[in-house]
Order: structure tokens, then C-alpha cells, then sequence
């Protein structure tokens, strides 16, 4: 059989042509473009196998990232395995509001409380080469992975620290300019959790309470007592909490507090930062569109609050 036969028996099984492509060269370990120019050479007998092995698992749902073990984020190509979400698109503007807030600051300490495959730190790393960044997780097995991301991709400066959320880092590494995290936000009945790829993605990473919204506490709770004077947290959440992310952070005496809507103009991103002076107690409800007192983030669709 050859490759270009063994490409239309996929494609007549269901298997959409990009998808059958990218499994062919992930099978042979040629490039998709070789195999254009070699469609009518023979397929070796293993690369058959292999092909047909990951045309099983597409079929039965597994993503392609998992599969093809990699996914590309900000234009750059990120490992990926079981142990780690599958990087999403509308992550990469938690990476642009990141970048934002700290455009003013020389070389900025950084925080990403569970890192997974590691985008969020790396990416960052990369863009601000004057950083000092730091990612932790609860699973060693996802800091294996961001480990060998921030390897192949020139982020040896990435620290990776062990442990769940603030504990990986208490104990001395206080003082963040930024904090950024794209924790679990989904609830755990969430029926979606049945569905489409988010069946085959570590559960831990993806669920968070009858609410979904147990890590964002965790998370908002403790960051006024790790960031710096003047230090902003970010976090993604679910399009339908931003409300709460901008109740739980006025709660806890951040201000500019805004949120940031995703291509969908869906609240995606909230921000906050903390103070140098006490403030007086204001109420989330209290809309106020001047954005005077936060970085520039033309672009990103804002919604301000507390500023």
C-alpha cells in the first residue's frame, strides 16, 4: 500500500484529510509536505501500523495534541502529554494582558501557579528574556513536561517548584510583580467534563469544586500577601465568573480591578493589583470605564471596575 492510499483509506473512514496528514507524518516521521512529493512511494510496514494505531484513537476521540504530542502556543511548538491540558487559544491573552502589566517593569519577578505543560511560564520567559520567572504545579509529572518545554525551547531560566499552589512557593519566594494562572475552573458536574476532548485531559487540571471556582479562591485569597507593592494578579476563568473573580478580589483589597474579553467577547481574564496605601472599601457593582490607572492593553477588550 502506499502513502497516498493509506491517506484516502483514513479520509474514507471519516477522518478529516489535515488530521489523516498530520498523523501520517507522525507516523513515518517525515514532514507533511514529504509526504506530498512521496504519496506514491510504498508505506513501510511499522508506519502502517503506527498510522493505524493513531487513526483508532483520533476516531474514539483523543485530541490531536495528545496524539501528535505537541501543540503550538504563540507561534511557538509546546510538548504535550495526558499529564497536561492541551494548550487552548484564548490562553494567549492571558499571556498578552501579562505582558502588558509588567511592559514598565525591569526585570520583573514572575509567577504561574499551575504551570501544566508549562506555556504560560515559558512564553513569558521568552517574551521578557529579563524576567525572572517562576511555575509550579501539584503533578511532577506536568512540571516534567513544562521542564522539558522550557529546555527545547531556550527558557532554561524557568524555576519549577513542586507543590499545590502558594505552598510550592511559601517559604521565602514573596515579593511577585506579577502573578498569572489558568487554573481548574470548571464544575465538577459539569456534563461538558463527558464530552469532547476534555474526556481524555487530567481531571485535577479541569475540575474545581461543586462550583468551579475553588482554585480561583485559593488563588485570589493568598495573592495580596505574595505580590509586591503595586503587584498585579492575573487569572483565566470561565466566561460566566468574571463577576465573581472581580467580587473575590475587591473582597480582598486589590483595586484596578478589570476584566478582559477573549475573540468571542467572552470575559476571560481578570486582573487586580494590590496597593501601597490602605483604600477606602468600594463595591464591585460600581462600573468605572476610566482605565487611568492601568497599563496599556489597547486591543484587549476591557472591563473595568475598581480602578
Amino acid at each position: 500500500m502506499t502513502l497516498d492510499q493509506l491517506l484516502a483509506q483514513a479520509i474514507r473512514q471519516r477522518l478529516p484529510r489535515l488530521e489523516a496528514r498530520m498523523l501520517l507524518a507522525c507516523a513515518t516521521g517525515r514532514s507533511p509536505e514529504w509526504l506530498v512529493a512521496h504519496g506514491p512511494d510504498e508505506a513501510q510496514e511499522d508506519a502502517v501500523e503506527r498510522f493505524s494505531l493513531l487513526a483508532e484513537r483520533r476516531a474514539a476521540g483523543e485530541p490531536m495534541a495528545y496524539l501528535a504530542g505537541i501543540r503550538e502556543f504563540f507561534s511557538r511548538p509546546f510538548r504535550v502529554t495526558p499529564a497536561v491540558l492541551v494548550p487552548r487559544p484564548e490562553t494567549e491573552l492571558l499571556v498578552e494582558v501579562a505582558l502588558a502589566l509588567v511592559r514598565q517593569v525591569p526585570a520583573p519577578r514572575l509567577l504561574d501557579l499551575g504551570t501544566g505543560s508549562g506555556v504560560l511560564a515559558v512564553t513569558l520567559a521568552l517574551e521578557r528574556p529579563d524576567a525572572e520567572v517562576t511555575a509550579t504545579d501539584v503533578s511532577s509529572e506536568a512540571l516534567a513536561v513544562a521542564g522539558a518545554n522550557a529546555a527545547s525551547l531556550g527558557a532554561e531560566r524557568v524555576r519549577l517548584r513542586l507543590g499545590d499552589w502558594w505552598q510550592a512557593v511559601d517559604g521565602g519566594d514573596n515579593g511577585f510583580h506579577l502573578v498569572v494562572s489558568n487554573p481548574p475552573y470548571i464544575a465538577a458536574h459539569d456534563l461538558h467534563l463527558a464530552e469532547g476532548d476534555l474526556r481524555f485531559e487530567p481531571p485535577g487540571a479541569l475540575q474545581a469544586g461543586p462550583r468551579g471556582d475553588e482554585a480561583l479562591r485559593q488563588i485570589i485569597a493568598g495573592a495580596p500577601a505574595r505580590l509586591r507593592p503595586d503587584g498585579w494578579l492575573a487569572v483565566e476563568h470561565g466566561h460566566e465568573q468574571g463577576g465573581g473573580c472581580r467580587e473575590m478580589m475587591d473582597q480582598h483589597g486589590l483595586i484596578g480591578i478589570a476584566t478582559h474579553r477573549d475573540l468571542e467577547h467572552r470575559e476571560r481574564v481578570t486582573v487586580g493589583r494590590t496597593s501601597k496605601r490602605p483604600r477606602q472599601r468600594e463595591r464591585t457593582e460600581n462600573i468605572n470605564v476610566s482605565s487611568a490607572n492601568l497599563p496599556s492593553t489597547a486591543g484587549l477588550g476591557i472591563l473595568i471596575v475598581n480602578p
